[in-house]
C-alpha cells in the first residue's frame, strides 16, 4: 500500500457499514444452521500438508454474501476464500472469509468468525468480525472500534501493554510457522511472553482490539484472512503490519500489537534486526 490513503465521506462510510452488517446478518443464518451438526468435510491441502478443511457451510455462506453484493453493489470487486475473484470498477473491494477458523467450527468450538472487510482504492476502511454463536460482533471503521452484543454497542480499545514480558500473546497454531528461522523467531517471543494462547484465528484479533490480548503473531495468512482485521485493530488503537513493518493487507507474516511500543519490540525480533 502506497501513497496517502483516501476514504469515502462519513455518510457513505456509514451506509457501507450498514451494508456490511447486513452481509453479516445473512451469513449468520447459514453458519448457525450448520454449526455443531454433522456435515461432509473436504481437505483442501495437498498431500503431506497440514489438514486444511472446507465444508458446505463455508461455501454456502460465501455464496449468500456474494449474491447480496452482486445484487445491490454489482460494480464492487469481491475477493473470497471459497469462490473465484470477481473484478469491479467502483474502487470498492470486499474481502470475505465466510468461516475464519473452520477447524474450530468443525470441532464445535466457538472461536471462529465471519470476516467481512472492505477496501476503498486498495485501503482497508471497514472490518467486521462476527461470532454469531456467542453473539458478538466487532466493528472497525473511521468512526471507531465497537463491540455489539446483547448488552448493546460499546467502544473498545486495545490495552496499554508495552513490553513482551507482560504481554498476553496469541497465535492460531505454532505448527503453521515454517520450521526453521520463522518458527524460531516466533518461539523467541513466546518464551518471553507472560502467557500464550492457541486456536483463536480471527477471534484473537478481536480480543486484541477489545484489550484482552496484547500481541498476535502469525504467518501464512491470505488477504481475505486479514483485510477485515486491519480497520478493527487500528480503530481500537493497535498496530498491525507484516514482520517487515509493511502493510498487512496482502497477508503473509503478520504481527498485531496493542501499542506502538510493543509493536516495535516484537518487530525487532521478528524482522531479525
Amino acid at each position: 500500500m502506497s501513497g496517502v490513503p483516501t476514504f469515502p465521506g462519513k455518510k457513505e462510510t456509514s451506509e457501507l457499514t450498514e451494508f456490511a452488517l447486513k452481509l453479516a446478518d445473512a451469513a449468520k443464518n447459514i453458519t448457525l444452521s450448520y454449526f455443531r451438526t454433522a456435515m461432509p468435510i473436504e481437505n483442501k491441502a495437498s498431500a503431506g500438508a497440514i489438514f486444511d478443511p472446507v465444508t458446505i457451510a463455508d461455501q454456502n455462506t460465501e455464496k449468500v454474501i456474494r449474491d447480496i453484493i452482486n445484487s445491490e453493489r454489482p460494480e464492487d470487486a469481491i475477493f473470497g476464500e471459497e469462490h473465484p475473484l470477481k473484478t469491479g470498477t467502483s474502487g470498492y473491494s470486499w474481502h470475505i472469509d465466510p468461516i475464519d477458523g473452520t477447524r474450530s467450527f468443525i470441532a464445535g468450538v466457538p472461536l471462529w468468525g465471519t470476516l467481512i472487510g472492505l477496501e476503498y482504492n486498495c485501503h482497508p476502511i471497514i472490518g467486521i468480525v462476527d461470532q454469531p454463536y456467542i453473539g458478538e460482533r466487532f466493528i472497525g471503521t473511521q468512526a471507531g472500534a465497537f463491540l455489539r452484543n446483547s448488552n448493546g454497542t460499546a467502544n473498545i480499545q486495545t490495552s496499554r501493554c508495552q513490553s513482551i514480558e507482560t504481554a498476553i500473546l496469541a497465535t492460531t497454531s505454532p505448527h503453521l510457522f515454517t520450521p526453521g528461522d520463522e518458527f524460531a523467531r516466533y518461539q523467541t517471543i513466546e518464551k518471553r511472553a507472560r502467557l500464550t494462547r492457541y486456536g483463536g484465528d480471527c477471534y484473537f484479533y478481536a480480543m486484541l482490539a477489545a484489550g484482552h490480548i496484547d500481541l498476535v503473531v502469525e504467518a501464512g495468512l491470505n488477504p481475505y484472512d486479514i483485510v477485515a482485521l486491519i480497520p478493527l485493530v487500528e480503530a481500537a488503537g493497535g498496530i498491525i503490519s507484516t514482520w517487515k513493518n509493511e502493510s498487512a493487507e496482502q497477508g503473509g507474516q503478520i504481527v498485531a500489537a496493542a501499542t506502538k511500543e510493543l509493536h516495535v519490540k516484537a518487530l525487532k525480533i521478528l524482522s531479525g534486526h
